[in-house]
């Protein structure tokens, strides 16, 4: 098998391919597949080809469809010259006008972008909350693209704890309204009030937008575009071998013409992770002017980094000191079984404040609780 290529985002080709022939493949296997790569040889056909199989199939009946696909995968249809290894397919190469083919196809499959969204307590819809992101039928695509939506809303309009006086509130202001009666005799005349005061948190968003990421960037580019929107502070990038800043090409209001937008932008969509380096060019670039002690920066990424591990530590370290709270959201987390063994989120680790899943709609969810954490 030859190494040519991003490894990372054949395999979870591979595994999406697996899966659309009735396997049970998803992330954690994925997850595993890289792992399992990682302690072969990977320029021997046979020994990924067992590694693959062993992590890959759990039943008798998977073997034959596994040696099918493993051939249609990772033989192209070209001449096979002498029988030497071929490689892998061509990572997801750039159209002629420069756009990337896996963003593009999003754009007319109905994605839902308008309108005011409630998010119910308890419905059938609220099953689809706790669902892997990878495992949506296509049926269920515009539903969960008005949740995602409606969650980011809910997120950016985090209550704050802090009150502020008002005439009207929902809220007795009692120790004001003893002070003031103190000024009348101690009778109480007028009853003040407050309400709590609606707190839009600066934030930085990093996202990973690589080929081992491609089962969840549909929906995250969704949040991230409905975040953006109601946040009053926000700046977003996007990385994969390299940083792009895709913030004014997400302040477009129809998510269709943002999603054109970052495919003109973005050079490097569902290619390789280099996620050191483009933390390092971030810092660089803007982290003068984005970074403050208010200010919480939200990674979201596997983890997996083929660039230089100390560059990594060294931008992860630099990023906790500058920003006020550093969230990670990797959704390989709401795997069973998940651990942060890969060595990128092994060093990553040390410098998080706050480390979270995002495969489903309810680990969005929560993300209105991690907002309001701080350093101890």
């Amino acid at each position: 098998m030859s190494v040519a290529g991003n490894l990372t985002a054949h395999v979870v080709g591979f595994c999406r391919m697996l899966r659309g022939r009735g396997l049970p493949v998803g992330p954690k296997e994925a997850a595993d597949a890289l792992r399992a790569l990682a302690a072969v040889d990977v320029s021997n056909r046979r020994e990924c080809y067992l590694a693959l199989r062993t992590v890959l199939t759990s039943r008798y009946d998977d073997l034959a469809v596994f040696d099918k696909v493993f051939w249609e995968f990772w033989n192209p249809p070209v001449p096979r010259g002498t029988g030497a290894d071929q490689p892998p397919p061509d990572l997801p190469a750039l159209a002629g006008d420069g756009q990337t083919p896996a963003l593009l196809s999003w754009l007319d499959e109905g994605l839902q972008t308008q309108g005011e969204e409630t998010i119910p307590a308890y419905s059938p819809v609220e099953l689809l909350t706790q669902k892997d992101f990878s495992a949506f039928s296509d049926d269920e695509l515009d539903e969960v693209s008005r949740l995602v939506v409606a969650i980011a809303r809910r997120v950016a309009m985090r209550l704050s704890r802090r009150m502020r006086q008002v005439r009207r509130g929902h809220l007795l202001d009692l120790r004001r309204t003893i002070r003031h009666s103190l000024r009348r005799g101690g009778e109480i005349v007028e009853l003040a009030h407050r309400k709590r005061r609606i707190q839009k948190t600066r934030v930085v968003l990093l996202a990973d937008v690589s080929g081992s990421m491609d089962l969840y960037s549909r929906f995250l580019i969704q949040f991230i575009f409905a975040l953006q929107h109601a946040l009053g502070q926000v700046e977003t990038l996007v990385f994969s071998t390299s940083l792009t800043r895709v913030t004014d090409a997400l302040s477009e209001s129809d998510l269709r013409a943002a999603l054109a937008q970052v495919a003109h932008t973005v050079p490097d969509w569902s290619g390789g992770t280099k996620i050191g380096q483009s933390l390092r060019t971030f810092l660089t670039r803007y982290g003068d002017a984005l970074l403050t002690p208010r200010t919480v920066a939200i990674v979201i990424s596997d983890g997996w980094d083929t660039g230089d591990i100390d560059v990594l530590e060294e931008a992860m370290g630099e990023l906790h000191a500058r920003a006020g709270r550093v969230i990670w959201l990797n959704p390989l987390l709401g795997s069973p079984g998940y651990e942060p063994i890969c060595q990128g989120m092994r060093v990553a680790l040390p410098y998080v404040d706050v480390f979270a899943s995002a495969h489903n709609l309810e680990s969005l969810r929560r993300l209105e609780r991690h907002l309001a954490l701080r350093r101890r």
